[in-house]
């Protein structure tokens, strides 16, 4: 991932960073709430050696002290010691869980020893330290070797007493606030990266671009009401997705087809449900109100829509054509107030990959191509069945829609596949159900709708167009004021 993967990533998953960085606060808050205060209190021992006063005996002295620091600043832990200081100040535990609150130090190249005690009672905590650091001193004087007059010749004097400390030093709001925070950030943005990481969705053009160098003639935004008003171009012609159809009509225009003049394409998807159905009845009443002649063909001759879309009888269509029961003048109907005509399935025959891979299906776009400007095809989704595959290499290319979000990426790479393994060639992709918030969202300022927004379709023939091939969603005309 690149630098501007991550901060994408950030802007995307910024909720559940916050949601998390405000759990590691509140947890945070809540186990210093509940915890109960500890306090410390410290004393410290002095150890010497006695000598006999001469330099060399200071010097040896003094370096058998600091071996000897050590060794005893381990004591303090033991039995030995923790037992006498149970049992002069009564305490209810044992010598282990004594040895639990006592810790014992002895700073480098110094002969001094600092015994740590950490108590929920101030009072006892100081106690402690002081008790323990006079039992060390007794054990040491009891276990230590000897003089030659009896006495030891090690001595440790207690230098600090344990003074009762005034405030606690756990919990420490503060730190465990400011912990809980970089600790829950630190949650949120792996779980943020890790989310994308697996996340196999095509959501945006760059990920349809690492699959298919084809272009993206279109993006259509996502609208709750689709399925209650599929014909958004007729229905409402101002709103932005009705305007994302005007589009893609544009850059469909000017796409460079290598094969032919020929403006024939089969609109499919990789799997159902992508919204290739409405895109293609918005796209071809955008074409009809442009002035173009179009005819739409439902070749989806197993689960039709286009008829219950256009609202128009179904009983015949291109079956019908196509077995020889009638003839696509008779069966293709006129649609709206333009030149359109429809053209649906007809019934569902038992052999549909058959009959839109025949030699009579070849004819009939070759016919239907000298008689419109833009022939239009709803075929199935690619990855169920072979029929778009078929028809697709008979067309001048394939339109593949592409859900944003619901897509998978080896779902739309199977679907590549399939077309190029026959030759058929890919047109370009239109993404759909596009969000219309977050950092890939879908608007104006992104893809230029500021031209030409606004304007009624019988000012297109005011507009200047401009040849181009398109590379991404933006429109390729501007309009003269």
């Amino acid at each position: 991932m690149e630098l501007r993967d991550y901060i994408t990533v950030l802007r995307k998953g910024w909720v559940l960073i916050l949601v998390l960085a405000l759990v590691g606060v509140a947890a945070a808050a809540g186990y210093s709430i509940v915890k109960q205060p500890e306090y410390a209190a410290s004393a410290q021992v002095f150890v010497s050696t006695e000598t006999s006063g001469s330099a060399a005996d200071l010097a040896q002295g003094n370096t058998f002290t600091q071996q000897r620091v050590l060794t005893y600043s381990n004591l303090v832990t033991t039995p030995i010691v923790l037992l006498p200081v149970i049992s002069s100040l009564k305490l209810d535990m044992t010598a282990g869980e004594l040895a639990t609150l006592v810790s014992a130090d002895a700073p480098l190249n110094t002969t001094l020893i600092t015994i740590n005690v950490t108590d929920t009672d101030p009072v006892q905590a100081a106690d402690i330290a002081n008790a323990t650091s006079q039992s060390l001193t007794n054990v040491v004087q009891n276990i230590e070797s000897t003089s030659e007059n009896g006495g030891s010749t090690v001595k440790l004097t207690r230098v600090q007493e344990a003074q009762v400390p005034s405030a606690p030093v756990s919990p420490n709001v503060p730190v465990n606030v400011i912990l809980g925070l970089l600790v829950g950030l630190a949650l949120g943005v792996g779980i943020a990266v890790l989310r994308e990481t697996l996340d196999n969705r095509v959501r945006t053009e760059q990920d349809v671009e690492r699959i298919s160098d084809a272009p993206i003639v279109g993006g259509i935004a996502f609208d709750s009401k689709a399925s209650v008003r599929p014909l958004i171009v007729q229905a409402d012609p101002r709103s932005p997705r009705a305007e994302s159809f005007r589009t893609l009509r544009t850059n469909l225009q000017f796409l460079d087809l290598e094969a032919s003049s020929a403006r024939t394409f089969v609109m499919t998807s990789s799997v159902e449900s992508e919204g290739k159905s409405t895109t293609v009845a918005n796209l071809a009443i955008a074409l009809d109100s442009a002035g173009y002649k179009v005819i739409l063909i439902d070749a989806d001759l197993r689960r039709p829509k286009i008829a219950t879309y256009m609202n128009i009888e179904g009983a015949v269509g291109l079956t019908d054509v196509l077995i020889g029961r009638a003839v696509i003048e008779d069966a293709a109907q006129p649609w709206g107030r333009g030149t359109m005509r429809v053209l649906p399935a007809g019934k569902i025959p038992p052999n549909p990959s058959e009959l839109l891979g025949s030699r009579t299906m070849q004819l009939l776009i070759e016919q239907l191509e000298t008689e419109y400007d833009f022939v239009l095809f709803d075929a199935p989704p690619l990855l169920p069945v072979t029929d778009g595959a078929i028809l697709a290499k008979k067309a001048s290319g394939a339109l593949v829609v592409v859900a944003a979000g619901k897509t998978h990426r080896n779902q739309l790479a199977g679907a590549v596949s399939a077309l190029e393994n026959i030759g058929a060639p890919v047109a370009g992709f239109v993404l759909t159900m596009m969000p219309t918030k977050g950092p890939g969202a879908y608007g104006y300022g992104r893809y230029g709708y500021a031209y030409g927004y606004g304007l009624d379709e019988n000012n297109d023939e005011n507009e200047v167009e401009t040849p181009k091939k398109p590379s991404g969603f933006g429109p390729m005309r501007r309009a003269t004021r």
